[in-house]
């Protein structure tokens, strides 16, 4: 709060004590009122207003600067009357008052729709969970009459199967930490289920799925790492090269104060100008809108779900060459101490 800017405020209080002012000295010479008498009066008078003026600025702008800086410096500027003191003019507490109303209101309202997004979210898990069910079965339905399905309808389905569990993980991912258990997970089993899980994908692409050096343990969820190396192996298979000989290498890297995962291929690879925009919510690429049509989810989710679960990732690339993920998983002695 500014001077000036008050004073600008103040205008119509100004122009009035001028003009009352000089109707004041103009009633007094008319009555021929003493000299010493008339600079006495103006003198008060130009005194009370300046010292009422001086008053109300100073006493207002504490409680405006405080405003004004509060508002700045919190996360949530919806909290500012949490931090602000009661002010001691009428203007002051009237300003409070209405964001007490706003804040309270806008509470309500958040509520509300929390509780409508819960809602929504714990009908879509009970659906998905539901829907699983046929789609798994036709899945069994297929793979047991190959004779009566293509593999294009063996496509679509995997493809539904798919997309359906990447909405659930998307949907659980806000609150991953409810949801998972952090132990000694065993790489190679985790492996396993993931390779099973893309098995036919790869043999229709004839991709070499090469495994070496994963017979460690790592402190994570499994359950949450398996849904991990899913999406990245999917996306190998998916931006492959069919140019002559493919492959997939998982394996392993122990550091001092990590152990790295690493899923690498020799497929199209990521344009320079993509790869540090792969993680961002949406984000195709060029790749994904020539090649393959993507979301632009399944990195999203992915390195969201490493994150809260305290490990750490990151992908390189070069175009037309390989592409490797890496997932570092921390060498923490506290879970040992715990157990």
């Amino acid at each position: 709060m500014t001077f000036r800017g008050f004073l600008k405020d103040k205008i119509f209080s100004l122009v009035i004590f001028f003009v009352t002012s000089l109707l004041a000295v103009l009633l007094l010479l008319a009555f021929k009122a003493r000299k010493d008498l008339l600079i006495s009066l103006i003198t008060i008078y130009v005194f009370s207003f300046v010292g009422s003026i001086l008053l109300d600025f100073f006493r207002k702008r504490k409680f405006y600067n405080d405003l004004v800086e509060n508002i700045k410096s919190l996360d949530k500027a919806y909290l500012v009357l949490e931090t602000l003191e009661v002010p001691n003019f009428y203007e002051g507490r009237i300003i409070s008052q209405a964001l007490y109303d706003i804040d309270k209101s806008m509470s309500e309202n958040v509520n509300a729709f929390s509780k409508q997004l819960n809602d929504f979210k714990e009908y879509l898990e009970m659906w998905i969970h539901e829907i699983k069910i046929p789609i798994t079965s036709l899945l069994l339905i297929a793979h047991n009459n190959k004779d009566k399905f293509d593999n294009r309808t063996m496509e679509a389905i995997k493809r539904i199967d798919f997309y359906v569990e990447q909405v659930l993980y998307y949907v659980r991912a806000e609150n991953a930490e409810k949801d998972y258990l952090i132990k000694e997970v065993p790489l190679n089993k985790v492996i396993s289920s993931v390779a099973l899980k893309n098995k036919d994908d790869i043999l229709e692409h004839g991709i070499d799925l090469i495994v070496e050096n994963v017979s460690l343990s790592v402190k994570t969820d499994a359950k949450w790492l398996e849904f991990i190396l899913n999406q990245i192996v999917n996306n190998s298979i998916k931006y492959y090269k069919n140019d002559g000989f493919s492959y997939i290498k998982i394996y392993t890297m122990t550091l001092d104060s990590s152990v790295d995962l690493l899923i690498e291929d020799n497929g199209i690879g990521i344009e320079k100008s993509d790869i540090g925009r792969v993680f961002d919510k949406s984000f195709t690429g060029k790749n994904g809108r020539e090649i393959a049509k993507s979301t632009g989810i399944g990195l999203f989710i992915v390195k969201n779900l490493v994150e809260k679960l305290g490990h750490r990732i990151k992908i390189e690339s070069e175009e037309g060459k390989f592409t490797r993920v890496t997932i570092s998983f921390g060498k923490n002695d506290f879970y040992s101490v715990l157990k």
